[in-house]
């Protein structure tokens, strides 16, 4: 075992204990907080360095008021008394920002005129940042309440017209409560889906 190691409390916040909440406190969350969870998150490995998330925090009354009738209903009651929901996406031009990102190759031709490879790319690591995301808020003291749920045209629409952003999902974050809290459902062993050759 690495003398790196997190111990079992740090674990158990981020991974064992932790569960997606669907009721809130009514608790804000500080925009130092929000920062703190990105610059955690920015540090997670991407290919070539791409960085494709893009993070909306919906927090005010205006904002969610926009975001709403794009919501599944079973959705709209636990986003509204969230204090904050954020909207993970990804920027299909991310390739344009490799000269500053990867600046040792020249990676930024290795996607122009590549629309599949962008897509695939972007995607890929876009989900990956919003999985760390996840892990930086509990990490940070916050709980999460992800969601696929929604109009993703309707909230590309409403939120990043004239961009070439595409929303992924979303996720609640704040402090949870039992509230509609569902048990716990099963995992896999890992003799079930994992093999060593």
């Amino acid at each position: 075992m690495s003398d790196k190691m997190i111990n079992d409390e740090a674990l158990d916040i981020v991974f064992r204990d932790a569960r997606t909440r669907n009721g809130w406190e009514a608790r804000d969350v500080s925009q130092t907080l929000i920062q703190a969870v990105y610059d955690l998150t920015k540090m997670g490995p991407t290919s070539a360095n791409c960085s494709p998330a893009r993070f909306v925090f919906v927090s005010s009354d205006e904002g969610k008021a926009r975001l709403m009738p794009h919501l599944m209903e079973g959705n709209q009651e636990k986003t509204k008394s969230a204090p904050c929901c954020v909207i993970i996406a990804h920027d299909l031009d991310f390739y344009e920002h490799l000269p500053t990102l990867f600046p040792h190759t020249d990676a930024k031709s290795w996607f122009v005129g590549n629309d599949d490879l962008i897509k695939e790319t972007a995607f890929r690591n876009g989900t990956l940042q919003g999985a760390y995301f996840m892990i930086a808020a509990r990490a940070l003291g916050l709980d999460c309440g992800p969601m696929s749920g929604f109009d993703q045209e309707g909230v590309n629409k409403e939120f990043f017209a004239g961009t070439n952003f595409k929303a992924n999902f979303l996720c609640n974050i704040g402090y949870g409560t039992d509230k509609d809290l569902f048990p716990r459902s099963p995992r896999f062993d890992f003799g079930e889906v994992c093999e060593i050759l």
